[in-house]
């Protein structure tokens, strides 16, 4: 199966410099370079939003950036997003680019048709032993239930984060990086099945 088509998003939901998902996302999109996949990194703090809210929205429209990571999603057929945990949720950033992306209507276009017709993976980093599987799962259910994505089942999370990484950006375990460049390739795959 060529892949050649197929292009993948690799985003965080945190703003922070030295985001240990900010880490993940960067690493997820040079592991699939390294295998011959077209790959992006872009960072959520490069496209500020306003909060969320309709009267806004109204009087103003939809904020420059919004449409502009919109269009970045659309030329990628497969989205990686590295979710951190913020009190066992979804950061209110992520769910701030996620909540004006899906306001975003292209004339001809049905509602949320990006979310719809892209396949998404999730991943998470944390310090603490559970990787921040708890954000990843509020992740889901508003890509999945709230916005009509397509979600891979398989999820990846690095637990104990602050000791996790070479000084290369991979990760030490070894085992472990091999895990996250299969569900690369598996996105990539969902996303040629879907696409074409």
């Amino acid at each position: 199966m060529s892949l050649s088509s197929t292009k993948l998003l690799f985003f965080a939901g945190s703003a922070r410099e030295a985001s240990f998902n900010k880490r993940i996302a960067r690493l997820g999109a040079q592991i699939a370079e390294a295998n011959g996949l077209a790959a992006t990194f872009a960072d959520l703090g490069d496209y500020p939003m306003p909060l969320y809210d309709a009267d806004l929205q109204a009087l103003q429209g939809i904020p420059e950036n919004a449409l502009k990571f919109e269009a970045l999603m659309k030329v990628h057929t497969g989205i990686f997003i590295a979710s951190p945990e913020y009190n066992a949720s979804i950061t209110p950033l992520l769910k701030n680019a996620l909540d004006w992306v899906s306001r975003v209507r292209i004339d001809g276009e049905e509602p949320l048709a990006v979310f719809k017709s892209r396949v998404f993976a999730l991943g998470s980093a944390s310090p603490g032993g559970m990787g921040g599987l708890r954000g990843v799962n509020t992740t889901r259910t508003v890509l999945e239930l709230g916005l009509g994505a397509l979600v891979l089942p398989d999820q990846f999370a690095v637990p104990k984060a602050a000791e996790a990484f070479e000084q290369n950006g991979h990760l030490k375990n070894r085992e472990q990086q091999e895990k996250f460049k299969a569900l690369i390739v598996k996105l990539a795959r969902a996303a040629h099945v879907l696409h074409g």
